[in-house]
């Protein structure tokens, strides 16, 4: 693959804080992305015709005038497609251009190939489209109404939830509302397809799960995998938006080139990406709990709904870890959860990072809260007396024992080094002097599971060449996206083989090279892939040692290999002679690693069993002000302590963490996805569309490792994944934004307030509260 290429310099391999291996790419710009690779003179750009209404039969389509615009090549529609027209990867209902039935404003009719970008954008608008429209279900409660499944519904009971309610001291009824959220990658959406010998395609990809787009293509064009090939060396962000989507564009893209024998680019423009592709689920939950006079939770039921759209996607497994994650930290001994995935006539809603698990935990973080003030308790008290337990209280409603708490530790420590109880105090002092601005405290805890809930997604496998020079090149099923993935792989084989780290290179992610690929989600690219790196180093240095007990007659203690030097006995031999002398005696000098997660099973048809290896911990304390007079709320500081285990990259964690936790604020406070009653999607570009930035970074924050708490099971050096837990440490930010609008009522009174917390949405949860 063409493009800058970048190794890390000489420092410690696993647990140094190494620069991320691209970084000087990127602050250069020479880090090249899928839309940099040069491509060839003949490349055709393309552009998607989307409808313009959400539901309703298309009753004519008259691409004359698109065919007859400035530099048009050719049209695509369902009719050129000589396999499936079909990109939905679970359930085969998600058409790659849409047949007679239109079911969401935005989704793709045709694509159309001309000989730039702008003369595609402006042909695909061209085109002549009669409709005839159909009702339209646009939310959560008139899918619900409606009786609109997506997917079956799913139903829970752990214990005995209607006994244990009916005998629990107190009740307390709700409703909790938490909207969705855009990825907004920085690069886009983009594939390019090059026709290659005997109708095989290339394929470069912005995609976390190239295989996807690989099997996706082939089918759509009636293909073998192995006739196509996907490459990814780098993404600009993916957040869960380039795990299901990007087979949508490969294959568009794909259908135009082989109608045309050309090459075709397909890139969509910011506007066009937001109204054409999945979001985080919108969730609603309508819960009573049980629970006694010291807040502790004696029974729960809960119908937890989200919006998926017009398609299955992702929403099976993204509602099924709603439902796992819906205790967060706490014991729920009796429980009942019925889960509906609601088809709705908006674009299908798809992976965010966290996957379904942030909303589960915002329905019972509210519950707590709203527990503690009804009974007039800090929610700190509250949530430390449904903790769940060490040896006992220990057994999650899905049936996992949780064998790793660390909650108590982590909310020990916080809440001493955030100076928690005083700033309490000083906020109470400060709501009773300041009729304008108020403020608020929360502390919220995070724990969450690490494995894919689907169990064969967690494998990975790895591709390992040492060159007779010496350097190494490995190549794993794992994508880059930022989050320095690739960076991690290159620490762990240059600890294992012994070498400085700049004698390793990463290369583009390649279903040519290794097959069958998990996609890089569910954080577990650095468990999975870096296992698989880890045996396939093994292998290797195995081979050489091996050799060298053979050719110098020593035993394999007497050899080490470190920072580039093989010592064997009183032998001092630089690591790329020693390599030239086993490629010279035919030593093999490549090796394939493999890894599969242990421990884990799911029954998605009882929802039980061990879906997680593992969890990932964490908790952060947010202080917030509001004006009550606008409804602005300013983050004015944070406390974050996140349990990593024995970190392979402080560096790159600790940044993880940070972007994570502010892009969590975005989602429950600046970012709002707003359709308007004939399902247009409104916010669709940076002008209507609020993600946070970097001056919604709080003035004091304090980001901390969990130390000497390594992981208990297995995992690479005993290490825990980043990507996704941080994430749910924002919803401190919301409840302290809760916390605020809560001062502005009497106590106990319990604020009315949807995530996200806009300006708007929180003058009206203060309205609300001074009315009660």
């Amino acid at each position: 693959m063409s493009g800058a290429e970048a190794t890390l310099p000489d420092t410690a391999g696993v647990g140094a804080s190494q620069a991320h291996e691209s970084a000087a790419l990127h602050v250069t710009g020479r880090a090249a992305y899928t839309d940099d690779i040069p491509l060839p003179a003949s490349t055709l750009h393309a552009a998607f015709g989307i409808s313009t209404i959400a539901h309703g039969r298309v009753l004519a389509l008259d691409l004359t005038p698109v065919l007859a615009m400035p530099g048009v090549v050719a049209v695509a529609t369902a009719a050129d497609i000589p396999g499936e027209n079909n990109y939905g990867g679970i359930v085969k209902d998600d058409p790659i251009f849409a047949e007679g039935l239109v079911q969401y404003a935005g989704q793709p009719l045709f694509a159309v190939a001309a000989t730039s970008f702008e003369a595609a954008r402006k042909a695909a608008l061209a085109a002549k489209i009669e409709y005839a429209p159909l009702p339209a279900i646009l939310d959560i409660r008139a899918a619900l109404a409606a009786d609109s499944d997506v997917i079956p519904r799913q139903h829970l009971v752990h214990g005995t939830p209607d006994a244990a309610l009916a005998a629990a001291p107190r009740q307390l009824s709700g409703t909790v509302t938490i909207g969705g959220q855009d990825q907004f990658y920085l690069e886009g959406q983009i594939a390019a397809a090059l026709p290659q010998d005997d109708g095989a395609l290339l394929i470069y990809s912005s995609t976390q799960h190239p295989t996807e787009v690989q099997h996706v293509v082939a089918h759509a064009l009636a293909l073998h995998s192995h006739a196509v090939t996907v490459q990814c060396r780098r993404m600009g962000g993916g957040f869960g938006g380039k795990e299901s989507q990007p087979a949508l564009i490969a294959a568009a893209a794909a259908v135009l080139a082989r109608k045309t024998g050309r090459p075709v680019k397909l890139r969509l423009e910011r506007d066009a990406d937001m109204l054409i592709t999945g979001k985080r689920h919108d969730f609603l939950a309508d819960y009573t709990v049980g629970f006694d006079d010291d807040g502790g939770i004696r029974a729960l039921k809960v119908m937890l709904a989200s919006r998926c759209g017009y398609s299955a996607d992702l929403s099976g497994p993204v509602n099924d870890r709603a439902i796992c994650h819906l205790d967060n930290a706490y014991f729920l001994e009796h429980v009942e959860v019925v889960s509906r995935r609601l088809k709705t006539h908006t674009v299908s809603n798809t992976a965010f990072r966290g996957f379904g698990g942030p909303q589960g935990m915002m329905v019972i973080e509210q519950i707590v809260e709203d527990i503690a003030r009804t009974l007039g308790r800090d929610a700190l008290e509250i949530r430390r007396r449904n903790f769940y337990g060490i040896a006992q209280r220990n057994q999650t409603h899905y049936g996992q024992i949780v064998e790793d708490n660390v909650l108590h530790i982590l909310a020990d420590q916080l809440e001493a080094s955030s100076g928690y109880r005083q700033r309490r105090a000083e906020i109470t002092a400060w709501n009773a002097a300041n009729p304008i601005i108020k403020r608020g405290l929360a502390l919220t805890p995070v724990k969450f599971g690490i494995s894919f809930n689907a169990t064969f997604f967690n494998q990975a496998g790895a591709l390992l060449h040492i060159y007779n020079d010496g350097s190494v090149l490995v190549n794993h099923g794992g994508t880059e996206m930022g989050q320095g993935l690739h960076t991690k792989i290159a620490q762990i084989v240059a600890t294992e083989l012994g070498l400085p780290a700049s004698h390793i290179r990463v290369s583009a992610t390649d279903t040519a090279k290794v097959p069958n690929t998990s996609a890089t989600a569910a954080s577990s690219g650095s468990d999975l892939n870096g296992k698989a790196a880890q045996a396939a180093a093994h292998t290797l240095r195995q081979r050489l040692v091996d050799y060298a007990c053979e050719t110098y007659q020593v035993t394999a203690d007497a050899i080490k290999i470190e920072n580039g030097i093989v010592q064997i006995g009183k032998h001092m031999i630089p690591f790329a002679d020693f390599a030239r002398q086993a490629y010279l005696a035919r030593v093999s000098l490549s090796a394939t690693g493999f890894y599969r997660t242990p421990k884990i099973h799911w029954d998605r048809t009882t929802l039980s069993g061990r879906p997680f290896f593992y969890f990932a911990y964490g908790a952060a304390v947010s202080e917030v002000a509001i004006d009550t007079l606008t409804g602005e709320t300013q983050l004015l500081a944070v406390d974050i302590l996140h349990d990593v285990g024995t970190s392979l990259n402080p560096a790159i964690d600790l940044g993880q963490i940070e972007g994570a936790f502010l892009q969590g604020a975005g989602w429950l406070t600046t970012e709002e996805l707003y359709w308007n009653a004939r399902g247009e999607l409104k916010t669709h570009a940076p002008s209507t569309y609020k993600i946070p930035t970097a001056r919604d970074w709080p003035a004091r924050a304090t980001v901390r490792l969990l130390e000497h708490a390594p992981n208990p099971e297995d995992t690479i050096y005993r290490s825990k994944a980043v990507g996704e837990p941080p994430l749910m440490l924002a919803i401190s930010v919301f409840h302290a934004i809760r916390d605020a609008v809560a001062a502005c009522g009497p106590a106990g009174a319990l604020p009315d307030l949807p995530a996200p917390a806009t300006p708007e949405a929180v003058l009206n949860a203060i309205d609300a509260i001074r009315l009660t």
